[in-house]
C-alpha cells in the first residue's frame, strides 16, 4: 500500500492554506475525484534523491488550483493523471524535482482526457525538466489539449519544455512498440505557449 502524507477525496469545494507535507513516503498530496479545490501557501519539502514523491498529484479532479506555494521534492512537483480539467499553477516555487508534469498517460485502457492546464508566474530552479508531457510506450489512445504555459523563470533546468513519448521508468514497458501521435499542436502568442495533442500507439 503506498503510504502518503495526504489524501483528498471526492471533496467539493474547499481551501488548505498554509500547510507543509515533509518527507512523504510516497505522493506527499493525491487529489482524486475533487472540484473547486484550491491549495494556498502550500509547502513540500523533500530530498532531492526521493523517489515517486510527487508534491501534488491530481486525478479525475476539475477547477483545481494552486497558488503562491513551494514544492522541493525528489519527482514530480505537480502532476496531472487523466481526468485532470481546469487546473491553475499560478506563483508556485518547484526545485529540485521533475518539473511540472502531465501524465505519465496511456498505460491503461479509457483512461480520460486531460484538458484545461494554465501554468503561469512560476519559478523552476534546478529541475530536471520545466513543463512535460510524458506517455508511455505502447500507449492506449487518448488525448491532452488546451496546455497554457506562460511567463515561468527556469534556472538550471534540464529540459524546460520536453513532450516524451517513450517514458518507461524502471524498465516496466516495451520500448521497441512504436508511438505515435495523430495530432500535436504547439505556438506562441507573446510568452504564452499552447499545447494540444492526441496520442496513440502502433501495436503491430
Amino acid at each position: 500500500m503506498k503510504k502518503q502524507n495526504l489524501r483528498f477525496n471526492f471533496i467539493t469545494n474547499a481551501k488548505i492554506r498554509a500547510i507543509t507535507s515533509k518527507d512523504s513516503k510516497q505522493f506527499h498530496v493525491n487529489v482524486l475525484g475533487c472540484e473547486n479545490l484550491t491549495f494556498q501557501r502550500f509547502m513540500v519539502i523533500a530530498p532531492e534523491s526521493s523517489i515517486n514523491t510527487d508534491g501534488i498529484h491530481i486525478g479525475r479532479s476539475s477547477h483545481i488550483n494552486i497558488i503562491d506555494s513551494s514544492i522541493r521534492t525528489g519527482d514530480d512537483c505537480i502532476s496531472l493523471g487523466d481526468g485532470s480539467r481546469q487546473v491553475t499553477v499560478t506563483g508556485v516555487t518547484c526545485g529540485p524535482g521533475h518539473g511540472i508534469s502531465v501524465g505519465s498517460l496511456g498505460k491503461y485502457e479509457n483512461e480520460e482526457p486531460v484538458v484545461g492546464l494554465t501554468v503561469s508566474n512560476c519559478t523552476l530552479i534546478n529541475t530536471q525538466n520545466g513543463v512535460r508531457i510524458k506517455t508511455w510506450p505502447a500507449s492506449n489512445a487518448g488525448s491532452v489539449s488546451d496546455m497554457h504555459f506562460e511567463d515561468i523563470v527556469m534556472v538550471n533546468v534540464g529540459y524546460p519544455i520536453i513532450i516524451d513519448q517513450q517514458y518507461c521508468p524502471w524498465n516496466q514497458c516495451n520500448l521497441k512498440v512504436n508511438t505515435y501521435f495523430i495530432q500535436i499542436t504547439y505556438y506562441f502568442i507573446g510568452n504564452l505557449l499552447l499545447i494540444k495533442l492526441h496520442f496513440q500507439t502502433s501495436k503491430s
